[in-house]
């Protein structure tokens, strides 16, 4: 059984997924959306990858501001939360994820990835890096 992190935007949603021991996260995938306001096709993936994996849970990252407010973003993102937990029937957790896409943007400029590379991947590495918090965090 593993555990799928998500980095839930308002155009696409970065996938990953943690190792069957429940120690290392790996990015799956980043999902685009055509229509921001459709998530269907989004939650019909995400149920298919959860069968392929055997998810058990479902940790998903709540964008908080820095000072700890909430915004229409968190709003949005717990919506996106129920109706998760509605069609795919699996718990899901909120994470907070503040500066993950800030670590993910720096961790790529580190590694010399082009800003056209950088662009179609952060969301899916937003996503290991959340999972992995949350993986550290319950050692």
């Amino acid at each position: 059984m593993r555990i799928l992190g998500l980095d839930f935007g308002s155009n696409t949603t970065g996938v990953a997924i943690s190792d069957p021991f429940k120690i290392i996260a790996s990015g799956l995938l980043t999902i685009q959306r055509k229509d921001p306001a459709n998530i269907k096709p989004t939650l019909n993936q995400l149920m298919e990858i959860c069968i392929e994996y055997q998810v058990e849970k479902i940790i998903l990252g709540l964008p908080k501001n820095m000072n700890n407010t909430e915004g229409a973003r968190v709003e949005q993102t717990k919506l996106f939360k129920q109706k998760l937990e509605n069609k795919l029937k699996l718990p899901v957790q909120l994470w907070d994820e503040r500066l993950s896409t800030v670590a993910a943007e720096n961790m790529l400029i580190s590694a010399d990835v082009s800003r056209g590379k950088r662009k179609q991947i952060i969301d899916k590495v937003a996503a290991v890096i959340i999972l992995q918090n949350y993986l550290d965090a319950q050692k």
